[in-house]
Parts: structure tokens; C-alpha cells; sequence
């Protein structure tokens, strides 16, 4: 494995940790569930100052806190190729509409 494929899945592990601690991670709703699509975000987003290396060096955003139709409307545009960053157009293609608003509400600090 690896040297920066280590250090990504160590930093996801400890990110979702330090996470864990403050909230507890939500459960299956419909779709692929919500805790699978958490951990898709957390991974990357949830580190801070993580910087991507595909398809170019990429600064991630914190989305914790983002405004809950941002969240939605930035995952809908992933999904239909408006956005192109291909690991998030991936993602999102991954994604019902519940699945959106679930992890917007999450994210968004609302239920």
C-alpha cells in the first residue's frame, strides 16, 4: 500500500473519529442508507486543510455547518454533470434524492 493511500485512510479514520465523538452518525434511511453515504463524506471532507490529488491538486471543503439547499443543490449538480469533479460526480451519481436531503439535513445541523 501506498504511502499517501495510508495516510488518506489514517486521516479518514481519525477524522470519523474526532466526528464520532461530537455526533452520533445516523442510521439507514432509504436508499444505500445514510451511514454509507457519511462515510463517503467524511473521508475527505471532514479532514482539515485536506487537499485531493485527482484529477488535480484540489482544496476540500469543510461542509459541516454548509447550508442545507447548498449541500443539495452542489450534490444534484454533481450528479447531472454540472459540477465535474469526477470523484464527487461519482459520488453523487451514487445518491437518491433522500439520500441528498438526509445528508444535507445532517450536514446542515438540521433533522
Amino acid at each position: 500500500m501506498s504511502g499517501f493511500i495510508l495516510k488518506v485512510l489514517i486521516g479518514a479514520a481519525l477524522a470519523f473519529g474526532a466526528h464520532a465523538q461530537d455526533k452520533k452518525p445516523p442510521t439507514a434511511v432509504k436508499g444505500q442508507g445514510l451511514e454509507n453515504a457519511h462515510a463517503m463524506c467524511i473521508g475527505c471532507h471532514g479532514i482539515p486543510g485536506y487537499k485531493t490529488a485527482f484529477p488535480d491538486v484540489y482544496h476540500v471543503p469543510k461542509i459541516a455547518g454548509q447550508q442545507r439547499g447548498y449541500i443539495i443543490n452542489a450534490l444534484k449538480a454533481y450528479k447531472s454533470g454540472e459540477r465535474s469533479h469526477p470523484s464527487m460526480r461519482g459520488i453523487a451519481a451514487s445518491l437518491s434524492e433522500e439520500d441528498m436531503k438526509q445528508l444535507a439535513d445532517y450536514y446542515g445541523g438540521t433533522k
